[in-house]
């Protein structure tokens, strides 16, 4: 079994085995036609409990050809011009060398003795996004997990910058449109039930200043305590950013820790045309940015920053056997010191590389293409009569519905719109998202994918009224019959 060790005894078989498997899934990118097969789970699940695990194939040409029954064949594309769904994007190259590369060398990035040059990059990373967001000398951060962790940290760190022994008197703040990690957070954080005070959004999905600053005002009069505003700039169904600079005013104003959650919108500090709408993110405190989504980077590739680097010593421990405190004195740059996880990927090699290869211009270019793309595609939709579309995009996302003319009932509409998004799955021709506005059923483009063309936006509303006529046509000769 010792010849399955990558080693330098092995390094042959290691560069014919992964030659192998690249030549695999290069052969599958360039011959998918559709970004989903259609299977369904009942149909996929038999095929892989038959796998018998206990039983291995010896060969790697033999796991392969396996691996192709078991998930190439039906995995889901996200590089395929039709995959419209989530906030998955396709990859640069460079970066998928960057994870081949972390992956066969497997520094683990909690301490120096396990990374030495890999702890200096993603310094070097941090120092590079900090300075793009503009939060000054002081500022530090370190990679993550993705942004639910990111938004985790960094209300970790509020909660304990508030200085409130008294939990239950916290009071976050965010929009109603903000992630679900936020009321998680609080959760996992042990602030209670009522903690995470829900901001209503404007017609463009934005926070509402004005009733943010009553809220704090209330919050104050109550005796309660602001710990934290969180700020979205992309949120995850609108792509909307809140105005940062009247949020920034009003955390500055009652004390809170002024977070922004950035995962989605974080392809603007790159790009050449809307860095704009950013304005303000340079007075948080912490921001999550998501490389994973907007950068173009392989799951998962994500980062937490903050102001003041001093604040991350909340998450910090010490361990003998692992980063004794001397360590701080030695001036050994440990990483584990700043982070919520111990062992962890090298997951800012692939942001490395890819800035190296293409430059921060070249990310740029990308998401400025698929924002304009989002722009055309509103376009599109507000002038097709079969169509209710919510929000002029921000950034790439389009929330519309299907509004048949002949149907009158919101309940019927819902469900043929329903029905529509889930028709068009298991065909495998196009994959959109799902989402509530005000209770009512909407689907969703999330635009990330600059192959996506105005005629593949065109040809997939042109299949969802298709699906969504149909299920209207037969519930109609049944309600007749």
């Amino acid at each position: 079994m010792r010849s399955h060790l990558l080693n330098d005894a092995t390094a042959e078989s290691y560069r014919r085995s992964v030659t192998e498997g690249v030549e695999r899934v290069a052969d599958k990118l360039a011959t998918t036609r559709r970004p989903f097969s259609g299977v369904t789970p009942a149909e996929l699940a038999p095929v892989v409990d038959a796998v018998d695990l206990d039983k291995p194939l010896g060969d790697t040409s033999a796991a392969l050809d396996e691996l192709e029954s078991v998930y190439l064949r039906d995995a889901v594309y996200f590089h395929h011009p039709r995959y419209l769904g989530h906030l998955n994007c396709p990859v640069v190259i460079p970066a998928v060398l960057g994870e081949a590369v972390l992956s066969a060398v497997n520094s683990s990035l909690d301490t120096w003795d396990q990374s030495a040059g890999g702890t200096l990059i993603e310094r070097k990373l941090i120092d590079w996004t900090t300075g793009r967001i503009g939060l000054g000398p002081a500022a530090d951060g370190v990679f993550t997990s993705g942004g639910t962790q990111s938004n985790l940290q960094a209300l970790l760190l509020a909660r304990e910058e508030a200085k409130t022994a008294d939990l239950s008197k916290l009071r976050v703040f965010s929009s109603e449109c903000s992630h679900f990690s936020v009321q998680k957070s609080a959760t996992l954080l042990g602030l209670g039930r009522d903690a995470v005070v829900s901001i209503p959004v404007d017609r463009e999905r934005r926070m509402q200043s004005v009733v943010l600053a009553a809220e704090l005002e209330a919050c104050r009069a109550e005796g309660l305590v602001p710990m934290a505003v969180v700020a979205t700039a992309g949120t995850t169904d609108f792509g909307s950013i809140d105005p940062l600079p009247e949020i920034a005013a009003l955390a500055d104003e009652y004390g809170a820790w002024m977070h922004v959650d950035a995962a989605y919108g974080c392809g603007l500090l790159a790009s050449l045309t809307r860095r704009h709408l950013l304005d303000g993110i340079e007075r948080a405190d912490s921001v999550t940015v998501d490389y994973h989504k907007s950068f173009f980077q392989p799951v998962s590739s994500s980062a937490l920053l903050v102001r003041d680097g001093a604040t991350l010593r909340h998450a910090t421990y010490h361990a003998d056997y692992l980063n004794p405190l001397r360590t701080v004195a030695e001036k050994i740059p440990n990483q584990v010191d700043k982070s919520l996880q111990t062992t962890r990927r090298f997951d800012a090699l692939k942001l490395w590389m890819t800035l190296r290869v293409m430059g921060a211009d070249g990310v740029g270019e990308l998401f400025d293409e698929v924002c304009d793309l989002a722009a055309a595609g509103f376009e599109l939709l507000a002038a097709d009569p079969r169509y209710d579309v919510v929000v002029r995009p921000q950034l790439s996302t389009l929330v519309y519905r299907y509004v048949p003319e002949a149907v009158t009932s919101p309940a019927e509409i819902d469900r043929a719109n329903l029905y529509a998004r889930k028709a068009l799955f298991a065909s495998g021709e196009a994959v959109v998202a799902g989402t509530k506005v005000d209770g009512r059923q909407y689907l969703k483009f999330t635009l990330l994918n600059p192959e996506t063309t105005v005629a593949d936006i065109a040809a997939v509303l042109d299949l969802i009224a298709g699906h969504a006529e149909q299920y209207l046509g037969e519930n109609l000769v049944h309600a007749a019959s």
